[in-house]
């Protein structure tokens, strides 16, 4: 960022040109001067010249006076102003002359000079977007400070790029642009933009040292994004948090990486985690439609259906067209209504995510705690035998990957009425119907034999 001293230096730099300009811009123009008037704008352009600034002043203060609506008198007068150091007895000068003559561009660019040494940014942008010659570098590199200050790097990177052209060998512009990138979390542009300062330079120390930086951050960021795409989602978690400890200091970078460690652990079925980091995210930046997917996804295993829909809604606010969006908000709405049904996971107490082994293992040993001849009251037998066939529907779907799909996506396929075209339910018979049935024939060492009455 450049200091305000080199600002002003700046601006002096082509306030000659603009001296040359005010002369174009009114001598010669019919300001409907009259004789007296004219003469004291002489006079006291003679004594300006001579350096007697007081007595200039005098003849300028009587030059408003004979002529209120003469934008010169007021321009000459703030410039006795400015030359006197009383730059705030100049700026209702500079006003007066710009309300009375709305394209001097000389009185605008002075007063936004004067506007940005009082810190009232605002003004001042409004004034040099007003004044800004296209070919002119100088005074784009001036806006940007203006922009910088403001807080709108972007606008800033745009006049910095305009003078980059502008003016030859502009090392110094390339530099910023790629600083103002890195800040705003653009590491592909910020290292382009100091690529192009090296060109011009190769021993320029600031766009060298900048350039290791950026490029080791790079490094990281493309070498993680490389090994979620090969589904390695620890390892790239790793990387984001070596990015992290490399950039400390910009929250771009510790956003964006933790926005990437939240899709992993999502990705990797950890919901615990993934909704612990998505929710960092979201306290940071409460509209990011990437975390609120992804922690969608990581209440659905954790059958937080409610807080799933509730997150697909807010980021379907955000980006209504995207259809992972749209189709995860329909399968949580399912999911919903199907846990107020019946829930084969729940019936066997495992997660959503658990391997066709837990399901099997649960299996076995519900089946053999609630085993209908383990029972010899009959409310307790008929309590047991609905149980049982519970438990051996939740494996039936569970374990065979086309029916647990089918269930995962919100549809029970044992359900006649999530069915279309009916065909019944097989599990809804008789215990008897089960007698003789074995349920640790699946691929385990044991059987057992059970004998009915």
């Amino acid at each position: 960022m450049v200091a305000p001293g080199s600002v002003t230096s700046r601006l002096g730099s082509v306030f000659p040109f603009l001296l040359v300009l005010v002369d174009l811009q009114y001598e010669g123009a019919e300001c409907g001067v009259n004789a007296d008037v004219e003469k004291h704008l002489e006079l006291g352009k003679k004594l300006l010249a001579a350096g007697q600034l007081a007595d200039a002043l005098s003849q300028f203060h009587a030059a408003v006076d004979g002529d209120p609506d003469n934008y010169i008198a007021y321009y000459r007068r703030a410039t006795v102003f400015l030359a006197m150091g009383k730059s705030k007895a100049a700026l209702p000068d500079l006003t007066k002359v710009i309300e009375l003559k709305m394209d001097f561009t000389a009185a605008r660019l002075q007063r936004g000079h004067l506007l940005l040494k009082q810190g009232k940014l605002d003004e001042a942008e409004d004034d040099f977007k007003k004044v800004v010659c296209v070919w002119d570098a100088e005074l784009r590199e001036l806006r940007a400070e203006c922009f910088i200050k403001e807080g709108e790097p972007r606008k800033a990177i745009s006049d910095l790029k305009a003078a980059s052209k502008l003016k030859n060998d502009n090392t110094e512009a390339f530099y910023k642009i790629s600083t103002l990138y890195y800040q705003l979390g653009d590491h592909e542009l910020s290292l382009s933009e100091v690529r192009e300062c090296l060109k011009l330079d190769q021993d320029h120390k600031r766009c060298f040292a900048h350039y290791k930086q950026v490029k080791k951050l790079n490094k990281l960021i493309e070498s993680a994004e490389e090994l979620i795409r090969d589904g390695r989602y620890t390892d790239a978690t790793s990387k984001y948090e070596s990015v992290m400890k490399t950039e400390p200091s910009i929250a771009e970078y510790t956003v964006r990486s933790k926005e990437r460690i939240c899709h992993c652990f999502s990705k990797d079925e950890k919901p615990v985690e993934a909704i612990r980091v998505c929710s960092e995210v979201l306290q940071m930046e409460p509209d990011n439609v990437n975390a609120l997917k992804d922690r969608a996804e990581a209440y659905l295993i954790e059958e937080m259906y409610d807080e799933a829909i509730q997150d697909y809604e807010t980021a379907q606010e955000h980006n209504e067209n995207d259809q992972q969006i749209r189709e995860g908000l329909e399968k949580a709405q399912r999911l919903l209504k199907q846990s107020q049904k019946r829930d084969y996971y729940k019936i066997l107490g495992v997660k959503r995510n658990a391997k066709k082994q837990e399901i099997i293992k649960a299996y076995r040993k519900l089946a053999l705690q609630w085993h209908p001849d383990n029972f010899q009251n009959e409310e307790e037998k008929k309590k047991a035998e609905k149980k049982f066939i519970d438990i051996a529907a939740a494996k039936e779907v569970l374990s065979d990957p086309e029916m647990r799909k089918k269930f995962d996506d919100g549809e029970d396929p044992l359900d006649a009425e999530s069915q279309q075209g009916g065909g019944g339910n097989p599990f809804h018979r008789s215990w008897n119907s089960w007698q003789g049935f074995n349920p640790f024939s699946s691929g385990g060492p044991f059987r057992f034999k059970f004998h009915f009455n």
